[in-house]
């Protein structure tokens, strides 16, 4: 059975590609899974558009993240968290926190997987955090402070 991927399948192929499968897999995992719908003349037709219109949107994508790039790499963002007198922080600062800061002070659209930290950091002071996107890169400052 012919079928058309709406998402990656692993083992099987990429968004929008039209395969072959056996009838089994496409009615009784693909489909109901919305993972994949049957390749008729329009659906195949209709693909061809989104396929055109996703890579048009994954363009624009990328000219606005390199330009919220430059915006980053001049930003600097204060997050207050409890510490003892030694400067250690009772609870390490994760990625998640620092998505949150930066989101409301610059009003950026990023993902987690951009921001490129090892493990949560755990001392007062400033930290140098970078973030990755579309092979791009830009640093910017955490300040730290103790409450």
């Amino acid at each position: 059975m012919k079928v058309i991927l709406l998402k990656d399948v692993q083992k099987v192929g990429r968004k929008y590609d039209v395969k072959e499968v056996a009838d089994g897999f496409a009615l009784n995992l693909l489909i109901p899974r919305g993972l994949a719908k049957v390749a008729t003349k329009d659906a195949v037709l209709k693909i061809e558009e989104l396929r055109a219109n996703d890579l048009t949107n994954k363009k624009i994508q990328e000219e606005l993240l390199i330009k919220n790039l430059e915006v980053i790499k001049s930003l600097k963002v204060e997050l207050k968290e409890k510490a003892n007198e030694k400067g250690h922080l009772f609870a390490g600062v994760t990625k998640e926190m620092i998505l949150e800061e930066v989101k409301k002070v610059t009003k950026l659209n990023l993902n987690l997987d951009n921001i490129k930290l090892d493990k949560p950091i755990k001392e007062t002071g400033e930290h140098k955090i970078v973030v990755e996107a579309m092979g791009k890169k830009a640093e910017f400052v955490v300040n730290i402070i103790s409450i």
